[in-house]
């Protein structure tokens, strides 16, 4: 593990945020310690102008677009709020599901305020799966608009058909939008295979530094700009403001190394995912992991533990990094919005716990956090229990 994430401590947050990539550090260092705006015509300002258009490449190889076709943002917030303000016309339908980021669903919650019967919410199976036969319906009624569906939900786990979306989408006239936070740099992405026109990323989550993502926007999608940050006029209009090069730089670098490493680095993570749900599962009787388990990304576990709060059990084990579930909703009075979509009782999403792996994560790790896993929650169920004895 690389020492930033701290000493002694097993990480299992990859979907929050992964550490960033050694080789992207060493890109953001360098670059930070150049000098040039990237819309300078001198000569440092057109070397910045050169390594941004590397990092855009860089990207754009990544997945399967043209570098022309890369949006560079804040990160996949941003990206979605773009995305959907441009897709989105009153008085056709917006498509999404109950499971996706609240980047999405606000976002879509936001752009339909003034005509919510706009806004269609797909439902989603025990298993997580978006019911896209639902699309049928909407689209027998009501034609054009915009589908957006997550590639991979951030806390299950669990992938989207995207080439049914688009498929459907396509018949019925609609625009394709895919929040792609999770599956970037985690399996292999290509957008004309996908068939999307908007897809959103965000560099932090495949060993990138915060604070930079992007939108892929498909060549001769009928488009118009409605930015966010308007001003000088950058990013082809699509977002003004002086162009964050240093987390450019640092995306690209990551976006060229994930690209070279994913293969090995798929099939070792679900390996270890899969370990660790073994060693979990097989010493605590009645857990249970969610989501569709052959429809999944290869770092993510998500597992239950019936009445035993996941706050309780993280707390009993500082030693490893966890999650109950989205780092942008941690905090949150209720529980996960997904899980409830599910099926699951408030209890049971209430004791669950997300562990999401990734490309630094050890065996070493795995055996040391289903350990301390299988500790606290024997320790809460105890404290658990004397709390619940006679007085």
């Amino acid at each position: 593990m690389s020492e930033p994430i701290g000493s002694g401590v097993s990480y299992f947050d990859y979907n929050a945020t992964a550490p960033i990539r050694p080789e992207a550090l060493a890109a953001v260092v360098e670059a930070m310690q150049s000098v040039g705006n990237a819309s300078s015509m001198h000569h440092p300002g057109r070397q910045a102008a050169d390594r941004v258009d590397a990092a855009r490449r860089q990207l754009a190889s990544l997945i399967g677009c043209s570098p022309g076709e890369i949006i560079f943002t804040s990160g996949a917030t941003e990206a979605n709020n773009l995305a959907l303000r441009a897709a989105f016309t009153a008085g056709s339908p917006l498509v999404t599901s109950f499971v996706e980021h609240p980047a999405v669903l606000e976002t879509a919650r936001a752009v339909t305020a003034g005509s919510p019967e706009d806004l269609v919410l797909l439902p989603v199976g025990g298993d997580g799966l978006v019911e896209l036969d639902a699309l049928d319906q909407v689209f027998a009624v009501r034609n054009g608009g915009v589908v957006s569906l997550m590639a991979a939900n951030n806390e299950t786990g669990v992938l989207t058909d995207l080439r049914v979306v688009a498929k459907a989408a396509r018949e019925a006239g609609a625009l394709v939008h895919t929040d792609a936070t999770q599956i970037i740099g985690r399996l292999p992405v290509d957008v004309a295979e996908l068939d999307v026109d908007l897809l959103s990323l965000s560099a932090h989550k495949f060993g990138g530094p915060q604070g930079v993502g992007a939108l892929y926007v498909r060549r001769g999608s009928p488009l118009p700009h409605r930015p966010l940050l308007v001003g000088g006029g950058q990013e082809r209009g699509w977002r003004a403001g002086t162009l964050n090069v240093a987390g450019i730089i640092g995306m690209g670098a990551a976006a060229e190394v994930a690209a070279r490493r994913l293969g090995e680095e798929v099939e070792r993570v679900a390996a270890l995912r899969d370990r660790l749900e073994r060693l979990v599962v097989g010493a605590l009787p009645g857990c249970r992991i969610n989501g569709r388990r052959d429809q999944r990304l290869p770092g993510v576990a998500s597992i239950t533990f019936p009445g035993v709060p996941a706050d309780a059990v993280l707390a009993a084990m500082p030693d490893v990094a966890a999650s109950e579930g989205s780092a942008c909703a941690s905090g949150a009075p209720t529980p996960s919005h997904v899980l409830l979509a599910m099926g699951l009782s408030r209890e049971d999403a209430e004791s669950t716990i997300r562990f999401s792996l990734g490309y630094a994560t050890t065996e070493a790790e795995v055996e040391h956090a289903a350990q301390a896993i299988k500790r606290a929650v024997a320790q809460v169920r105890a404290a658990l229990a004397e709390a619940d004895g006679p007085c």
